[in-house]
């Protein structure tokens, strides 16, 4: 074998220990559980300036009541991932991550649920969220999103009424008008407005084109039918708008 042969070969070799030694420290580093301490444990709730339903003390005590608050234990039995998933399945809690920086200190990063509508029956009180999935009705959820009352139950809130709830945020017309959603039965829905006759839907099947019926007659009509004292007016029919005094 030539010098230089050798020396590729020996260069060769040198490389390969180098990898071996390196991906053995990684490896053993990898394994070997750390005995150091948690030093601090912070929360992160990213929409946090447009809400705040939770607090640091509450998810602090929702850790120690699972065992799994982890600051001055060892890190090798603190357990990152039951840390996120309790957090996780906090009532007002959307979406939550757990991680562990290079200073040993936990963070959780998170984002609270956001109401969509808020359902009141004679029986029940809670919220449909964004994701359309029911919501608790706390006391610090001051939200103003639309109320929608009377004989409704969870599936339709989350289908029906939700879609109704999300095309009114976009309206630029309805949106500030309409605040209160009565469910009489399926057939027989109300909406009602701020200081102005509330409006006879009938059902929830082609609402948007009944409101647009009423917007166009609100923008178009005499300004002495409208001054006249109506209650309500009904929509339910194609090419009428009946007033109800």
């Amino acid at each position: 074998m030539s010098r230089t042969a050798q020396i590729i070969w020996q260069g060769i070799g040198v490389g390969i220990t180098m990898v071996l030694l390196i991906m053995a420290v990684v490896w053993g580093y990898k394994m070997t559980p750390t005995t150091e301490p948690c030093v601090s444990l912070e929360y992160i709730i990213e929409d946090s300036a447009e809400r705040m339903y939770l607090t640091e003390a509450e998810l602090n005590q929702l850790l120690l009541k699972e065992n799994l608050y982890p600051v001055g234990h060892t890190l090798n039995l603190v357990s990152l991932h039951r840390i996120e998933s309790t957090i996780q399945h906090h009532p007002m809690v959307r979406n939550a991550e757990c991680y562990l920086t290079p200073r040993n200190e936990v963070k959780v990063r998170l984002t609270q649920r956001v109401p969509l509508l808020r359902v009141e029956t004679a029986h029940e009180h809670y919220l449909i969220d964004t994701d359309r999935r029911v919501m608790e009705a706390r006391e610090c959820v001051k939200d103003s999103v639309l109320l929608v009352s009377g004989n409704v139950n969870p599936q339709t809130a989350a289908t029906q009424l939700a879609d109704f709830a999300l095309w009114l945020q976009t309206n630029r017309y309805w949106r500030t008008r309409i605040d209160h959603m009565y469910m009489q039965s399926p057939q027989i829905v109300y909406v009602y407005q701020h200081n102005q006759p509330r409006i006879l839907l009938g059902s929830m099947y082609g609402c948007k084109r009944k409101l647009e019926k009423m917007r166009q007659f609100y923008e178009n009509a005499d300004p002495q039918v409208l001054e006249k004292e109506y209650k309500e007016y009904d929509v339910r029919f194609r090419g009428q708008i009946i007033g109800k005094r």
